[in-house]
C-alpha cells in the first residue's frame, strides 16, 4: 500500500520535467533556425519579396537593381489612357513625369522583413516565404510634367459657362441658348494618376471633370416681349394733356434698339431674365424731357380798376407739373410688356395758389399802396428795349403775404433770345457792351418803390459808380438826394429782395412810357397804416475821378475818337428809413452806400496825332482839372 502511494505522488513532477525539457529544446531548435536564416540571408533579400512582381530572393540589393532596371521598362513601355466621351490620349508613364529608381526599390525590398521590431520582422519573413510579399517600387512622380499633360487635355475639354441671350440683327431678335459650363479638375485627376503608376500597370485614368449650369438656359420667351417693345415706336405723352403742353414724344424703332437692355433678377431664388428699355439710357432720355415738363404753379396775373376798384385778370393761372423719373422708368417698361405703345408719363401736379377767378377782396389787394417812377432821358433805343422787356416781366405779379420777393428769379435769363438788347452795362470795372443794359432802371424803381413804401429791403446792391440815370428827376435834372438810391440786378450773383410783411397779398404793376422816357411802379394791397419819413447825407467824402485814359483801338479809323466810359466822382451816401405804424415807429434800416471814382476812357484809331487834344476839341474825356 505504501509503494504505490509514492509512485502516484512523483508521476506529476515527471510530466512537467519533460514537457520543459520539451519546450527548451524547441526553442533552442527555433533560435537556431533563426538564427542560421538570418545569417543565410545576411545582406540578401529574404525569399518570397518581390518588386512589382519580379521576384528578387536571395539576390543582394546591387543585383536585385541591376534585375529590376533590366525587367521593368514600364515608365517608357507602359500606357495610361484618358477618356472624355470618343476622345482618346494615350501617354507613357515617363511622358507623364514618372522616373523609376531600380536601386531605391531594391533597397525597399531588402529591408522587407528587417523592421517592425522583432516579431513583426519575423512575421513579415515567415508572410514573404510562405504567400510572397510584393513590395510597391520606388518611384519619382513630377507632378509638374503630369500637369502641363493634363493642361494640354483641358484645353480641349473645358467649356465656358455660356449665358442664354438675346441679340438684336437690325429690328430682329435672336435667342442665343445657353450652354453648360464644363472643366477638368487637374488636382483631382492627379491623385487618381499618380495611384495608377504607383500600380505599375497600364490602365485608364478617369478624367475627373466638373459641370457649371448657366443661370438661364432658354430665353426664348423673353425674346418674345423683346419683339413686342421693338413692334411699333414708343410714344411719350403728359397725363391730362392741355393747349399749350409739352409733347407727345416718339422714339422710332430704331432708336428703341439701342435703349434696349436685359437683367438678370436672382431675387426669388431662380434666375430670370427681364427684358426692357435699359434704366440708365431711359434715365438720361427723361432726364432731357423733365427740363420741358416740369414747371412750377405758376399765379394768374392782375390789374387793378382805379374806377371799379376790382382786379382783372389779364393772364391765366398755370398747373404746376413735376415729373418722377424713377416712376415713369417703371412705368414704361410695364407698360411695353402689356403691349402697349403709348405711354403717359408719371407727372404729379401742383395746384397755383392764385387762380384768375380770385377777387381783390380775397386777396386784400384793394387799394393803391406804393408807386414810383423814375426818368430816363437820353437813353439809346436798345437801353430802352431793356427797360421794356424786364418791366413786362413783373407787371401784374402777386407777391404771397410773408413771402420774401426775389426780383432776378422772376427776370430769369437776360438774353438776346428773350428779347433783350446789347447795351452798355458795368463789368469788370469797366463800363462795357453787354445783353440787358439798362435793366437796373427796373430794379432802382422797384428799390425806391418798396422803400417808400415801407416794406423791408432783404438784399440790395447799388452800382459801383454813380449813374445819372439814376439821379434824374422829372426835369432830366441831376437831384443829389436820390444818390444812393440805386439797386442793381445781376442774377444769380447780385439779386434785389424785399419781403411783403402783411397778411394780405401784394400786387405790381409796372408802365414805362417810352415818349416821355419814364417807368411807372405801382404797388396795390391793403393799407396798415404805415408810412415812411427818410433823410440823406448826401454825397460826402467826395473824390475826384482819375484822369481819362486813352488807349488805342485798332478797329477804329486813324484820328477817330470814340468815349467809351464816363467820369464819375466817388462818395459815400449814407439813407435812413423810419417806417411808422399809427404814429409808432415799426423798424428803422440804414443803407450804405459806396461810389468809385470812376475814370473816363477814350478809344483812338491807329497813327492818330495827339488823341487827347482832339478828344479836346470834340468835348470828351475832359481832365477833372478843366
Amino acid at each position: 500500500m505504501n509503494a504505490k502511494f509514492v509512485i502516484r505522488r512523483d508521476l506529476p513532477r515527471q510530466i512537467i520535467a519533460v514537457l520543459v525539457g520539451g519546450l527548451f529544446l524547441f526553442l533552442a531548435v527555433v533560435l537556431t533556425w533563426t538564427l542560421g536564416y538570418q545569417l543565410f540571408y545576411a545582406g540578401r533579400i529574404f525569399p518570397g519579396v518581390s518588386v512589382a512582381g519580379v521576384d528578387l530572393s536571395g539576390l543582394a540589393p546591387n543585383d536585385a537593381a541591376l534585375k529590376l532596371n533590366q525587367t521593368l521598362s514600364y515608365p517608357i513601355t507602359g500606357k495610361i489612357l484618358f477618356r472624355d466621351a470618343d476622345k482618346l490620349w494615350v501617354a507613357s508613364p515617363a511622358e507623364l513625369g514618372m522616373v523609376f529608381d531600380p536601386s531605391a526599390s531594391s533597397l525597399a525590398a531588402y529591408k522587407y522583413g528587417r523592421s517592425g521590431g522583432l516579431f513583426g520582422a519575423l512575421a513579415s519573413q515567415v508572410r514573404a516565404g510562405g504567400l510572397g510579399s510584393d513590395v510597391a517600387p520606388v518611384i519619382i512622380f513630377d507632378q509638374r510634367v503630369a500637369y502641363t499633360y493634363l493642361q494640354n487635355i483641358a484645353v480641349q475639354v473645358d467649356k465656358p459657362v455660356l449665358e442664354a441671350s438675346l441679340r438684336v440683327d437690325g429690328t430682329n431678335v435672336i435667342a442665343e441658348p445657353g450652354q453648360l459650363g464644363r472643366f477638368l479638375n487637374l488636382d483631382a485627376t492627379l491623385i487618381y494618376l499618380g495611384a495608377q503608376l504607383q500600380s505599375f500597370r497600364d490602365g485608364e485614368v478617369a478624367l475627373v471633370i466638373q459641370e457649371s449650369a448657366p443661370r438661364l438656359l432658354d430665353v426664348s420667351s423673353q425674346a418674345e416681349a423683346a419683339r413686342q417693345i421693338l413692334s411699333q415706336p414708343l410714344t411719350l405723352t403728359l397725363p391730362n394733356f392741355r393747349e399749350g403742353d409739352p409733347g407727345p414724344w416718339t422714339y422710332d424703332v430704331p432708336v428703341l434698339v439701342n435703349m434696349l437692355g436685359v437683367t438678370i433678377d436672382d431675387s426669388s431664388g431662380t434666375a430670370q431674365m427681364k427684358v426692357g428699355l435699359d434704366r440708365m439710357a431711359l434715365r438720361n432720355t427723361l432726364t432731357e424731357l423733365k427740363t420741358f415738363v416740369d414747371r412750377l404753379p405758376d399765379n394768374a396775373r392782375f390789374v387793378f380798376n382805379d374806377g371799379t376798384g376790382q382786379i382783372e385778370p389779364i393772364a391765366v393761372s398755370t398747373i404746376g407739373r413735376s415729373m418722377d423719373v424713377e416712376a415713369s422708368i417703371a412705368a414704361i417698361n410695364d407698360a411695353l410688356l402689356r403691349g402697349e405703345h403709348t405711354i403717359a408719363l408719371s407727372v404729379s401736379e401742383e395746384q397755383p395758389a392764385v387762380a384768375d377767378t380770385a377777387t381783390g377782396a380775397e386777396l386784400g389787394v384793394v387799394q393803391l399802396v406804393g408807386e414810383q417812377t423814375t426818368y430816363f432821358y437820353g437813353s439809346s433805343d436798345a437801353r430802352i428795349q431793356n427797360i421794356v422787356a424786364a418791366a413786362e416781366r413783373y407787371h401784374g405779379l402777386l407777391v404771397a403775404p410773408g413771402e420774401t420777393f426775389s426780383m432776378g428769379s422772376v427776370l430769369g435769363d437776360v438774353s438776346l433770345e428773350n428779347g433783350f438788347a446789347e447795351a452798355l452795362i458795368i463789368y469788370g470795372g469797366r463800363t462795357i457792351k453787354g445783353v440787358g443794359g439798362g435793366v437796373c432802371q427796373v430794379s432802382t424803381t422797384l428799390f425806391r418803390t418798396v422803400f417808400f413804401a415801407g416794406y423791408p429791403v432783404a438784399e440790395r446792391y447799388s452800382h459801383a459808380y454813380r449813374v445819372s440815370y439814376y439821379e434824374m428827376d422829372a426835369s432830366g435834372s441831376v437831384d443829389t438826394n436820390f444818390a444812393g438810391m440805386d439797386a442793381t440786378v445781376y442774377f444769380p450773383l447780385v439779386d434785389f429782395k424785399f419781403v411783403n410783411d402783411t397778411s394780405s397779398w401784394l400786387l405790381m404793376e409796372t408802365y414805362v412810357n417810352v415818349g416821355a422816357r419814364t417807368i411807372t411802379w405801382k404797388l396795390y394791397s391793403t393799407s396798415d397804416g404805415r408810412s415812411v419819413t427818410w433823410e440823406t447825407t448826401g454825397p460826402s467824402n467826395v473824390v475826384p475821378p482819375p484822369e481819362p485814359l486813352f488807349e488805342e483801338n485798332s478797329e477804329l479809323r486813324k484820328n477817330e475818337i470814340k468815349q467809351i466810359d464816363y467820369a464819375a466822382q466817388g462818395a459815400d451816401v449814407n439813407v435812413t428809413r423810419t417806417v411808422w405804424i399809427n404814429g409808432q415807429v415799426y423798424f428803422t434800416d440804414q443803407f450804405q452806400t459806396h461810389y468809385q471814382p470812376w475814370q473816363a476812357i477814350c478809344q483812338y484809331g491807329p497813327d492818330t496825332e495827339d488823341p487827347e487834344k482832339k478828344a479836346r476839341k470834340n468835348n470828351q474825356c475832359l481832365s477833372p482839372s478843366n
